[in-house]
């Protein structure tokens, strides 16, 4: 899933190719992606792409009409889905199929982009509004925590408020913390010794401290990364900087411990018991319930 950081790639990308370009052809393909309906795809024909915003894991890319007038294409990439560029786009139509194309957006000198999901779960959606704060998904979002509110105050209160919640849950949810999925969350914790279950208002002063610090750091490093490359290229680089999460059965590179998985219905955790949990394996939800 794309997380803050690939988003965030994604608004510099299109922002270094596309501002300034003015649309000629917007094709919804998978009628399921298109989560509003007025105004419809087709008002962004002949709007100007003026600017490019990230909201959490939400790209809103801005277009103005003549009057100067605000259009937002906001998109949320859900798990699988992705946003392809292309110099040349095809000149036909994109006609309703099997592939993985949801939506084609191709300006008036024929670059543009496509949105593609894979698999089988089509959870890719797309909205134009006026407004993005209309969005519900980004109307409840939390703190970015790249933000200068995000401070260790900040996270204090947001860990209190949370109560006995477990802290890989509570980093993960948007109207806590914007822009946090499964990978980076690993990443964090693991930067910051934790483990993924343990109860967030029980983190000493110490343990906070190391969390908030882990946050900045994962995630300023991976937008750092990211910074500058072709947006084909961001899944490689968020893959190749990862340090536990998908990363089963490799050895920790700090400790050398083997990193363990705790798999549930849909996804999965990781982690290193040397450095999270004491050396304690933790058990694995999906197999304690096919053992009942």
């Amino acid at each position: 899933m794309p997380e803050l950081p690939e988003v965030e790639a994604l608004v510099g990308f299109l922002r270094a190719r596309a501002l300034g370009r003015t649309v000629g052809r917007a094709d919804p393909v998978a009628v399921n992606v298109l989560k509003t309906f007025d105004p419809p795809p087709s008002a962004l024909i002949g709007r100007v792409l003026a600017a490019t915003a990230r909201h959490g894991k939400f790209l809103d890319l801005i277009f103005v009409n003549a009057a100067g007038e605000p259009l937002h294409l906001v998109i949320h990439l859900a798990r699988a889905g992705w946003l392809r560029w292309k110099d040349a786009q095809p000149t036909a139509p994109a006609r309703p199929g099997r592939g993985p194309l949801a939506l084609r957006l191709v300006f008036t000198d024929g670059a543009g982009f496509d949105l593609t999901e894979a698999g089988t779960q089509k959870r890719l959606a797309v909205y134009v509004v006026a407004d993005p704060a209309t969005v519900p998904g980004i109307a409840r979002l939390g703190v970015d925590p790249l933000a200068d509110d995000f401070t260790p105050d900040r996270l204090d209160e947001l860990l209190a408020a949370a109560g006995r919640a477990q802290i890989k849950g509570v980093l993960t949810d948007q109207s806590i913390l914007a822009g946090v999925g499964n990978a980076y969350s690993d990443e964090a914790l693991w930067a910051a010794k934790l483990s993924p279950f343990k109860p967030a208002s029980s983190l000493t002063p110490d343990e906070r401290e190391r969390l908030h610090e882990a946050i900045r750091d994962v995630l300023g490093a991976a937008v750092t990364a990211a910074d500058g490359l072709h947006a084909g290229d961001l899944k490689a680089e968020k893959k190749a900087n990862l340090s536990v999460h998908a990363r089963t059965g490799q050895p920790c590179p700090r400790c050398g411990d083997t990193v363990r998985e705790v798999s549930f219905s849909d996804k999965s955790l990781q982690y290193c018991p040397t450095c999270q949990t004491g050396g304690r394996t933790l058990a694995d939800r999906r197999m304690s319930r096919l053992l009942k």
